[in-house]
């Protein structure tokens, strides 16, 4: 007997057939010949395609995230409709999953239509049957393959029907999204993935919010069922998921198709009995064909069918992330819909509740490397801040020297000019003038440096030449000086400027 060994992989890594062209004799030297002009050019249209491309997929991410949000709340809003004129949730439930099967048409259709291949429809079906094993589908295998997740399905259904005859759309759509907590549990314990705490602190606000919403009219009565449920709809959607990430893993888009179509099949043979059962048990009371609600059946079919599409296919056109906050969306929109349809009015306990499990939900949603990924933002945040007070201080410390040298080059030129007033002073013979200091003077003040009570003095004996221009900032009364020195007449002439007014000495 063979044995056919699962293949492992993330739920949101559907691979895509990728067709690549063997190289031509040559081209394994493309890369050591010298680039010309057109290489530039073409490298810039192929980043000018990558770009367009992430737009695209960004663009068609958001579009699929409305469609998705929509199609659920479609469905759960058809579902309320349907129960007010016919109150059969496994029929609903069975008569849904039966529209499965034309899951594996529709992407036969949409695969030739966009690529063109002339493969029949029997070739395509065997080539995903590979899925199954080398050897294809048996009967053995599609029965032990196909079994435990239709029955996970149907359940699934049937529990969240069962949930919507007891609670509003709003509460058991957030409800069910307490599905992503338990499938990081059960990832965490059975598929032994990484531990995240944030994802543990996750799943404690979607067990809180569980709990809320129970408390919130009293554990007792329709409420506290439609919770228990709700969240039983959750966990075999959680195990679901779980073991198609086992199994079905590595799948992909054609063979997801293959696989849900077989299920399909697999509910109409083998789970046809039990709506017979429970109509002959009278448990669910079918009525004629003529007075069944035919058009909310069909419709809500329809929905469900869409909506399973979107979510198997987005994953692989768009970002798994965004058929993620697509469920999420769901929420406010069943909301919305309450509130301006059927005019329900939401207690404080339950519009609490409810944001938590969709805060957790949001949290389940970061990555694995989100904490990394943080720091390395900060750090990056810190280096350029780094980067520019460390310019402003190589610029403040320019200015700073040259003003320095500045205040330097003017103190020199004060001293210089001092030291050539005292030695005219003493050539002269007038060493008992006492020199005026030139810090002590006051702004407006005009007079001889030598004190009003000194005549001039008469033509030095050795002529000097001084020649110094120099201004200086003061605090203390003059706002500016001046002082220029050059040869007249024999004798020196020392200006000095008070403020604008100049008073001229001859030495």
């Amino acid at each position: 007997m063979k044995k056919h060994s699962a293949r492992v992989a993330p739920l949101s890594s559907y691979s895509t057939q990728v067709l690549t062209c063997p190289n031509s004799e040559g081209e394994d030297d493309s890369e050591s010949r010298p680039e010309t002009p057109g290489s530039d050019i073409s490298i810039e249209t192929r980043s000018y395609q990558t770009c367009a491309n992430t737009v695209l997929k960004v663009l068609g991410g958001l579009l699929m995230v409305l469609c998705v949000s929509s199609s659920w709340v479609g469905t759960t809003q058809v579902v309320k409709l349907t129960f007010q004129s016919f109150s059969c949730p496994f029929f609903i439930s069975w008569f849904s999953s039966n529209w499965n099967i034309l899951f594996f048409p529709i992407y036969y259709s949409g695969h030739v239509f966009t690529t063109g291949e002339k493969q029949t429809p029997i070739q395509k079906f065997r080539e995903c049957s590979k899925l199954f094993g080398e050897d294809g589908m048996t009967l053995k295998l599609f029965v032990k393959r196909t079994a435990p997740f239709s029955i996970l399905w149907t359940l699934t259904n049937y529990l969240y029907l069962l949930a919507l005859k007891k609670l509003t759309a709003t509460d058991v759509s957030a409800l069910y999204c307490c599905y992503k907590a338990f499938v990081f549990l059960l990832s965490w314990i059975v598929l032994k993935d990484r531990f995240m705490g944030v994802r543990i602190v996750a799943a404690i606000m979607a067990i809180t919010g569980i709990v809320m919403m129970a408390y919130a009219d009293g554990f007792h009565g329709d409420s506290f069922v439609g919770v228990a449920l709700a969240v039983g709809s959750a966990s075999t959607s959680a195990l679901y998921k779980v073991l198609f990430k086992m199994f079905l893993g590595s799948a992909n888009i054609g063979e997801v198709a293959h696989f849900i179509s077989t299920m399909g099949f697999f509910n109409l043979i083998f789970i046809s009995c039990v709506p017979l059962i429970l109509y002959f048990t009278r448990v669910e009371h079918l009525g004629s064909l003529s007075s069944l609600p035919w058009g909310y059946l069909f419709g809500l079919a329809g929905l469900w069918l869409v909506f399973n599409i979107l979510v198997h296919v987005g994953v692989v056109l768009t970002y798994p992330i965004l058929i993620s906050i697509g469920t999420l969306l769901s929420v406010p929109g069943n909301a919305a819909v309450d509130v301006l349809k059927h005019e329900v009015i939401f207690s404080v306990v339950r519009l609490a509740a409810t944001c938590i499990i969709c805060l957790g939900f949001l949290l389940l949603l970061l990555p694995e490397e989100w904490d990394s990924a943080t720091l390395r933002f900060l750090a990056n945040i810190a280096d350029k801040k780094s980067e520019e007070n460390g310019e402003e201080l190589t610029e403040s410390s320019g200015q700073t020297r040259n003003y320095l040298h500045m205040e330097l080059k003017r103190q020199v030129c004060f001293a210089v000019l001092k030291a050539v007033l005292h030695r005219l002073v003493e050539l002269e013979g007038h060493t008992h003038t006492k020199l005026q200091s030139l810090n002590g003077s006051r702004g407006g003040e005009k007079g001889n440096l030598y004190g009003p009570e000194k005549a001039e003095p008469s033509a030095p004996s050795t002529l000097l030449a001084v020649s110094i221009l120099e201004s200086r900032e003061v605090t203390q009364g003059w706002t500016r000086m001046s002082c220029s020195g050059e040869p007249l007449c024999g004798s020196v002439r020392v200006t000095v400027t008070f403020g604008s007014t100049p008073s001229t000495s001859h030495c």
